[in-house]
């Protein structure tokens, strides 16, 4: 609401609220946290408007006390509890079969399973990016049949908006920026038919931010977040507001700026709801480590890491724990325990290698190289430029990048492998990952 409200209201407002209720009242206007709570509540609930209702900013306080009210909340409270159950159901089928189920059964034509398919195509998206494309296309079919004398219009054109964004995502994340852009179009052209919710606005430029620095357009990606973090600021959304400072902590990272995203990571860490997203806390976590070791900030990145030991092991996947080593080695090479340092990275190279990921095992062969380079161990170099093309050329590096370590194994089997020839190998690859378009020049 932009205008406060009026005495009057206000009067009303205080009328309609039995005893019990304001006493409730009485404790929200002091406490900070409940208000917050109770502007997450609203954003996830969001009742009244999914069910056509008209959206008045006090009909949440006045009309609770309307049985229409509640018995419309009731029935969207169990279309959420058994959209589960459908979705599983719907996807049971083949791929080709699923929008023709979706048109012709009545009993998939709710609310709870359009906003599921939707939620369910962002949290797929870094796992499985063609599989969250296309439950983003499949919720915008389920949108069809959806009827808007049920469910309000303008909501389900914000939620046609959102899907469509996470449809962009998803493409971005495939490298398909061209038909991002598409989708993001799509998604901008519902949102402008939509509620016009200015946090509904934010969810969609974050994700919009994300395609931009895919882009390297990274001056309009950090215009995009901080966009973005003022409304979820501005609207009490601070855990979505802590993922947009992650986010544009990373935009940094790939403009070659680590250490502009440490304060960034300070106050996202401040932000975040660990029991909300834990994945989230760690990645903002470990990106910390991460940026403070870039910086040779190695004591503070040690310290953060010892703290942050206990989430580690509450994600056991290789993803994570390959990571988690090669961050570890950093700081042990940054600490002088180059003993250590090697062991760590040797053991984030096998995990690499076993998971399929080309750009991080040669990142961290690189490290272990510079380790052999500085310790003058030629012969360990050499084994090392044996083991590393091979992988690398089965793993379908890009060719300038598949260059850069050509010369580097050249350079080596011929001893001029110094530990300049090394960083720079190593400087170049950091930059191409996100730039493949960059061409590699001998140092």
């Amino acid at each position: 609401m932009k205008i406060h409200p009026n005495d009057m209201t206000l009067e009303e407002l205080l009328l309609s609220l039995g005893p019990d209720q304001g006493g409730v009242l009485d404790h929200l206007i002091r406490c900070e946290g409940c208000r917050l709570r109770i502007q997450e509540l609203r954003e996830r609930q969001r009742s009244t408007k999914v069910l056509g209702w008209p959206i008045d900013p006090y009909a949440e306080a006045v009309d609770r006390s309307v049985p229409e009210v509640d018995a419309h909340s009731r029935a969207l409270a169990r279309e959420r509890a058994q959209a589960p159950a459908l979705f599983v159901e719907l996807t049971a089928y083949a791929v080709t079969q699923r929008g023709l189920i979706v048109r012709n059964d009545p009993r998939l034509r709710t609310w709870g399973l359009f906003e599921l398919l939707v939620e369910r195509s962002l949290e797929l998206a870094v796992r499985d990016s063609g599989y969250a494309e296309e439950l983003g296309l499949l919720a915008l079919r389920l949108s069809e049949q959806l009827d808007p004398q049920v469910y309000d219009a303008r909501l389900i054109e914000d939620y046609r908006g959102r899907a469509w964004a996470h449809i962009g995502n998803a493409r971005r994340i495939r490298s398909d920026l061209r038909g991002a852009e598409e989708a993001f179009e799509q998604a901008d052209a519902h949102l402008r038919k939509g509620t016009q919710e200015s946090v509904e606005r934010a969810i969609f430029l974050d994700l919009k931010a994300s395609h931009r620095r895919a882009q390297r357009q990274f001056d309009e990606a950090v215009k995009l977040l901080r966009r973005a973090v003022s409304i979820f600021i501005q609207h009490g959304h601070r855990h979505r507001a802590g993922r947009s400072l992650v986010n544009m902590s990373v935009v940094y990272h790939y403009a070659g700026q680590p250490e502009a995203g440490i304060p960034l990571l300070h106050r996202a860490l401040e932000l975040i709801d660990s029991e909300q997203e834990p994945r989230l806390l760690l990645c903002a976590r470990h990106n910390l480590i991460d940026y403070l070791s870039s910086a040779g900030r190695f004591l503070e990145a040690q310290g953060l890491y010892r703290e942050t030991r206990p989430l580690y092991r509450d994600f056991p996947d290789a993803w994570v724990q390959n990571r988690r080593k090669w961050v570890r080695g950093k700081i042990a090479r940054g600490l002088g325990q180059p003993r250590l340092a090697e062991s760590l990275f040797m053991a984030a190279r096998d995990g690499f290698v076993e998971e399929g990921v080309p750009y991080d095992t040669a990142l961290v062969s690189l490290e272990i190289a510079t380790l052999y380079a500085e310790q003058g161990r030629t012969q360990d170099l050499k084994r090392l430029a044996q083991e590393m093309l091979p992988i690398f050329s089965s793993l379908q590096i890009h060719r300038e990048a598949l260059a850069a370590l050509t010369f580097l194994k050249q350079a080596i089997e011929a001893e001029r492998a110094s530990v300049d020839v090394v960083t720079g190998v190593a400087t170049y690859l950091r930059r191409a990952r996100h730039d493949p378009g960059l061409r590699f020049e001998a140092p």
